[in-house]
């Protein structure tokens, strides 16, 4: 007779073998990725260069409205919540995800998500001819809400439809696309293309077209098959998906391996945010996630693109020139995103994350070092250049994609809308924060700011290194169980199983067998 183990053995590489990109596999993550997370980037960076012309129109408009000056104070605080409005979106659009990507679908999520983003480009297109600030900083809230929303539903989307030796690749797609989002708002931003007087709107309102090609093209792609066999319980639409994603027709070994990861989630049921945080066999993926999320937004990324501006003009980069350095240092982010791409399945998720915060850790220390003896030691505004590189490389193929990709391996079906709704809104709320407190931070510590953002990264570190596992090539039943044993909990598929094989003759012997391979 054959074991379970053996017969896993044999589908594996049989898996392994037929895990390849097909060209409708690569359309979906394309169009998924340019859709909604090129959106999510380019709003990140797209107020950036015409910060000045917008404040000058919210002045002007004020004028009109009037007839007396802004104050200053008051200016200061529309723009402030023009800038943390859409971090703030992002946390309530966070809140969305468990109820829409249950009732709604993966793909459905993403094609109703584009409507928010359609809507505000329109309103911030139209906002200086309707002669009203107000829509942009609302348009900014909605904007956020689609962030929010397309942050978590990507990453999900992609990791579900993506065999198991393709999946760390088509996770890492989404933040690659992330990264071009902020390039291409840098590079439109210049001041000689959209970045100037006549040009913001514009520039506001080209949001709208990812939203309006990925709305025309998603439909024809297929949903989720694991939500269509395990939350819709329809195996055939299912298997017709997976058929079309993977380009043949024998897709019995997947189809059976999500009625495993069904069978093992039958006792517990579907979870919500309350259950999850509670149930004991989840524990250490929940507090994985919550304390990579946490590392991501608060090891610096944003303090260091903030003091990239002077970091470069210390070094005598004249003035006028230093937008054309920060699109150097977008590009950069872009092409090691890239990177990232092609090396995660060879090198794996620890080695990355491990590296990237390593790097991020090391920079953010020799960047005190070189900011504070930098006008006394001529030199020390070259390492701090260097630095910035060194940071931008570490948090692009690793602190940046790979918490995302996690949540989606480190959680079956049932439990997956639940997780990522909580490190999303662990990834916007930090992200806000950071906003709220880095200018404070700055004021009061100055270069030694980078010393708290290094002290996070090296216990984020140490906190991978003992609890993370490798989670390269394996199907989510084998993450499953890695991380059960670290919660110390059985398995109900796997006790199943177990009673099955009781029944055989002479099953005493064979169940032991069976259990120190399952086990």
């Amino acid at each position: 007779m054959k074991l379970k183990g053996e017969k896993r053995e044999s589908s594996d590489c049989d898996e392994g073998s037929k895990g390849k990109m097909t060209f409708l596999l690569a359309l979906v993550a394309l169009i998924s990725a340019f859709g909604s997370s090129f959106q999510y980037g380019y709003n990140v960076s797209v107020i950036n260069s015409p910060a000045p012309y917008m404040q000058d129109f919210y002045n002007r408009t004020y004028f009109n409205r009037t007839g007396v000056p802004m104050d200053s104070g008051f200016q200061t605080l529309l723009w402030s919540l023009t800038v943390s409005m859409y971090p703030l979106g992002g946390l309530f659009g966070s809140l969305m995800v468990w109820p829409m990507v249950n009732n709604c679908g993966r793909k459905g999520t993403l094609l109703i998500n584009n409507l928010f983003s359609i809507t505000a480009a329109i309103l911030m297109g139209t906002s200086e001819i309707a002669k009203t600030f107000e829509v942009i900083i609302l348009s900014r809230v909605i904007m956020g809400i689609y962030a929010g929303l397309a942050s978590n539903v990507v990453p999900m989307f992609l990791g579900e439809i993506s065999p198991k030796n393709l999946r760390g690749a088509m996770g890492i797609v989404p933040q690659l696309f992330i990264s071009i989002g902020i390039l291409v708002a840098q590079i439109f931003g210049l001041s000689s293309i959209l970045g100037n007087v006549e040009g913001w709107p514009v520039l506001l309102g080209l949001t709208g077209i990812p939203s309006l090609i990925q709305l025309l093209i998603l439909p024809f792609f297929p949903e989720s098959p694991r939500y269509l066999l395990l939350q819709k319980d329809n195996e055939e639409e299912a298997r017709q998906a997976l058929q079309r994603l993977r380009g043949w027709d024998d897709v019995d070994d997947e189809i059976e391996e999500m009625r495993q990861e069904d069978r093992s989630e039958k006792e517990e049921g579907h979870f919500t945010v309350l259950s999850l945080c509670t149930f004991r066999g989840l524990r250490w993926q929940l507090i994985s996630i919550i304390v990579m999320m946490m590392g991501q937004q608060l090891s610096g990324v944003n303090a260091v693109f903030y003091y990239a501006d002077r970091i470069f003009q210390s070094a005598g980069v004249d003035g006028n020139n230093v937008q054309y350095v920060t699109v150097s240092i977008g590009a950069i982010n872009v092409v090691m995103t890239l990177l990232a791409v092609f090396i995660v399945e060879s090198l794996g998720r620890r080695v990355l994350l491990l590296a990237g915060f390593g790097l991020c850790c090391v920079s953010c220390a020799v960047l005190t070092l070189a900011l504070n003896l930098q006008t006394t030691v001529s030199w020390m505004s070259y390492l701090s250049i260097v630095c910035v590189i060194v940071y931008i490389i570490g948090h692009a193929i690793g602190a940046s994609p790979i918490p995302f990709l996690l949540i989606t391996e480190m959680f079956l079906q049932s439990s997956r809308p639940a997780a990522f709704m909580v490190g999303g809104s662990v990834h916007w709320i930090c992200n806000f924060t950071v906003g709220l407190v880095f200018l404070y931070m700055e004021a009061g510590l100055g270069a030694y700011s980078f010393l708290i953002f290094c002290a996070i990264c090296l216990a984020t570190i140490v906190y991978i290194f003992i609890i993370v596992p490798e989670t390269k090539n394996k199907t989510f039943m084998e993450i499953n169980r890695i991380m059960a044993k670290r919660n110390k909990v059985e398995i109900q598929g796997d006790k199943e199983e177990l009673k099955d094989f009781h029944t055989v003759p002479g099953g005493q012997t064979e169940k032991k067998e069976f259990a120190s391979i399952e086990l």
